[in-house]
């Protein structure tokens, strides 16, 4: 039968002297816990420690590591602890405990901060090239499956296809038209305000008319879908990655590119253009909208108004765009999918960074491409 623990305190001018007595097990810890810390509050009144564990009947770990507690509390004030008594059977316990955590935590060494951002500059280019290689062979594995596919037509999956056109196009018109109208009816409002100092209120059209149709239509649109269908893309093959899918389907002997990457990549050229005009004439939409509300300006005159100042060549740019970016969207969203590690923190991380990546490369891409039709004349 266990005795019950306790813990006497005789304390004088010099010393206190402690006499833990009784059962010291983890049995007991509640009770131990409040002897510890009633013995912890009477050390600040001596000058040194006494510990005698000649009364003790049995100890455990947690036992001993309290009572080692209690004289690192002394040790730590300035007093010295005296510990006395220990059985021959517990005293290789008594001292095992007492060497644990002994070692000074060796303070970590100061970095240059010139090498330290050289080093993330190196780290960043090395990742930015890894990104680079991953980018072109998924182009060269979606270009080699195309190509299979164009060669056996049969292979193509067409139910596929047209559910994530479905998926993408379909499902997302209602968003898109309401983001870009939104878009252009602001822009339109600003445009107002700021020309009618001048008593150029006419040539809000213009700047609606060319903004849209050449850059912001398919620049929004693009940006949109990155963030809904894109996201979904990596998340449902990072799914698939971490459910050992993929490795099925090759097992089976099945490229996973052209039955999973192919018709979402096509989907997406397909449709982003279709979702490009109809953002566009919502966008336009908007604008002659707040001209006629907020401008005092007709439907009549904003549509004669912009017959006059756009052309189809600014269509024509804004149209050629919307391909290029589907495809930049796909790869890097089906590129970071299959990327997904076996854990579900992998999957968000690769998600979020499918998104910022398509996002940045758009933006890029339409910056390219501004250029260049610049410098073509168009």
């Amino acid at each position: 039968m266990r005795a019950h623990p306790g813990l006497t305190a005789d304390a004088t001018d010099e010393v206190l002297e402690l006499r833990p007595s009784g059962s010291w097990v983890s049995l007991n810890v509640t009770e131990l816990e409040s002897l510890a810390n009633s013995a912890i509050a009477k050390v600040g009144a001596s000058k040194s420690v006494k510990l005698d564990l000649g009364a003790i009947s049995e100890i455990d770990t947690v036992g001993a590591w309290l009572l080692e507690r209690l004289s690192r509390r002394a040790a730590a004030g300035g007093r010295p602890v005296q510990m006395t008594g220990v059985a021959a059977n517990y005293l290789g316990l008594v001292e095992e405990v007492r060497l644990v955590n002994r070692h000074e935590v060796e303070p970590a060494p100061k970095k240059n901060p010139v090498l330290a951002r050289l080093t993330e500059l190196g780290q960043s280019s090395l990742g930015a090239a890894q990104d680079v290689v991953v980018f072109l062979e998924m182009l060269a594995a979606l270009s080699f499956a195309l190509l299979r596919t164009l060669r056996r037509p049969r292979s193509l999956r067409v139910t596929s296809l047209v559910y994530q056109m479905y998926r993408i196009g379909w499902q997302a018109i209602p968003i898109v038209m309401l983001i870009t109208f939104l878009i252009g009816a602001i822009i339109a409002q600003q445009g107002i305000f700021h020309f009618r100092r001048f008593g150029a209120e006419s040539y809000v059209v213009d700047m609606v008319g060319i903004l849209v149709l050449r850059e912001l239509g398919v620049l929004i649109v693009a940006i949109m879908v990155a963030g809904r269908s894109g996201s979904a893309y990596t998340a449902e093959i990072g799914s698939m990655k971490m459910r050992e899918e993929i490795d099925a389907l090759v097992t089976m002997g099945l490229d996973p590119v052209e039955v999973l990457i192919l018709p979402r990549i096509v989907a997406l050229i397909l449709t982003l253009p279709i979702l490009a005009f109809i953002g566009s004439m919502a966008a336009l939409y908007g604008g002659g909208l707040v001209a006629q509300l907020y401008g005092g300006m007709g439907p009549a005159i904003f549509i004669a108004r912009l017959h006059e100042a756009i052309s189809v060549t600014h269509f024509e740019v804004g149209m050629l765009k919307a391909p290029f970016m589907a495809l930049v969207i796909g790869i890097v969203a089906c590129s970071e999918g299959l990327r997904v590690k076996g854990s579900a923190e992998s999957l968000g991380q690769q998600t979020t960074t499918s998104v910022v990546k398509s996002i940045f490369l758009v933006i890029v891409l339409d910056g390219l491409f501004a250029v260049f039709f610049a410098s073509i004349g168009m």
